[in-house]
Formats: C-alpha cells, structure tokens, sequence
C-alpha cells in the first residue's frame, strides 16, 4: 500500500471512528432510555452518525469537495445515502442475526458488525465510487 494510500485509510478509519462513536452512543441513548428496539436505533444512529461521517470524509479525508471531485455534491450525496442504506440493512440485520442467533449482548454483536462493515463495504464504496476523485 502506498504512503498517500495508507493516510488516507487512517483518515478514513479516524472518520469512520468518529461518526460511529456517535452513531454508537445514539443507538445506545434510543435503545436504553426511549426503549426503541435496538434495530430500529441503529437506523437513526446510522443516519446520524453518516452525516458527521460524510462531511468529514469528504472536505478532509478524501478532499472530494474541491475542483478536482469527480462528481458534484449532489451526486456524491446519492451515491453516499445509497451506500449508507446498504450500511444501516447490514448493520441491523447482522446486529440482528448475531445478537439473536448466539444470544449476545446487541451492544457487542453491533461492534463485530460495525468493524467487518466499516472496513469491508463503507470504505472500499466511500474511496472509489462516492468520493472518487478524477486523475490529474
């Protein structure tokens, strides 16, 4: 992996970070204190926590806001709540799947899913279709 590759992948993971702790804590907040079913708080945490993670991503970690973006902000804001929906079904169905196939906690079996969906679906689609950026 290149150098510039390899920073802008930490950036995305700090993103990434970010907007989950905050998509985490209102999962959280809607499960325990409005006692809304956990799957149903993990929709508004995720649109939540997309927001914060959109704008970051796109103004610092993939620079995608200036001349050289390939797509304007309203087609890469299609493309991201597009690849949000995916996110939010496959963090709440294997949420989901996970918490009630083995009985687990919903907090820890939403972290196993959040991990293996931040780094095998959000990033991939946020670096090389929402955020891709024309070649020079």
């Amino acid at each position: 992996m290149k150098k510039n590759n390899f920073y802008t992948f930490l950036k995305a993971q700090f993103s990434a970070f970010f907007g989950g702790i905050v998509d985490y804590l209102t999962m959280i907040a809607c499960t325990e204190l409005l006692h809304i079913h956990y799957t149903i708080s993990i929709v508004i945490g995720g649109v939540i926590g997309a927001i914060i993670n959109f704008t970051i991503n796109r103004h610092w970690t993939f620079g995608a806001s200036g001349i050289r973006a390939k797509d304007h902000l309203t087609i890469q804001l299609m493309k991201f709540i597009t690849m949000v929906g995916g996110s939010i079904v496959l963090k709440s169905s294997g949420t989901y799947l996970l918490t009630e196939g083995v009985h687990a906690d919903y907090r820890i079996s939403r972290i196993i899913v959040d991990i293996l969906v931040s780094l095998g679906f959000n990033y991939t689609l946020q670096r090389y279709w929402v955020f891709k950026r024309n070649t020079p």
